[in-house]
């Protein structure tokens, strides 16, 4: 695998990947059998959650394989939310899940947005808190009743920072060789 990794849109044709991809990646942090099953219907992408359009699946690739990917969905004229964002297991903690929030954030601002609203899994918020969320509550999680959630927001107000963000984080990738665990 190269270091150069590509950032596009989601086909309707991956939506299948994309839902298999976020099962796997919620599986990494060792939730049972169980848990899992509850919450594969939430996880799963349908031709109609591609078609939205007030919701886009953005994904990060190299050399035709699928990293990761994240959902970014238009809940108001000023913020959007963070649906999803999840990333291949074996890449996990090698700056995918950085490179995608952070496209996302800057995705969000360009579309004029003031906030980024995100529910995420207890096990990444420090993931979250890194890229300036600040938790403000929480919220019932849809898949499995009296789960609550940590509940994050981004403020993307300064447009020259989230934009020198980004611009960071590509430039950083450029200049680094792509780690897959997986070669020898």
């Amino acid at each position: 695998m190269t270091d150069k990794i590509v950032i596009r849109k989601a086909k309707d044709e991956e939506r299948f990947v994309l839902s298999a991809l976020s099962m796997r990646s919620k599986a990494f942090w060792g939730y049972s059998p169980e848990f899992m099953d509850s919450c594969r219907a939430e996880l799963a992408i349908s031709n109609k959650d591609i078609a939205n359009p007030n919701r886009h699946y953005i994904l990060a690739e190299s050399e035709g394989k699928i990293l990761g990917y994240y959902a970014l969905e238009r809940i108001s004229s000023d913020e959007y939310e963070l649906e999803a964002l999840f990333v291949e297991p074996k890449y996990i903690g090698q700056g995918i899940g950085r490179r995608l929030i952070e496209h996302a954030k800057y995705q969000a601002r360009r579309a004029g947005a003031r906030f980024m609203l995100i529910q995420g899994d207890p096990n990444a918020k420090g993931f979250y808190c890194a890229a300036g969320g600040i938790q403000i509550g929480e919220r019932e999680s849809d898949s499995i009743p009296g789960r609550y959630l940590p509940e994050f927001r981004i403020s993307l107000e300064d447009e020259k920072l989230a934009h020198n963000a980004y611009k960071k984080t590509q430039q950083e990738y450029l200049k680094k060789p792509f780690k897959d665990k997986n070669r020898v």
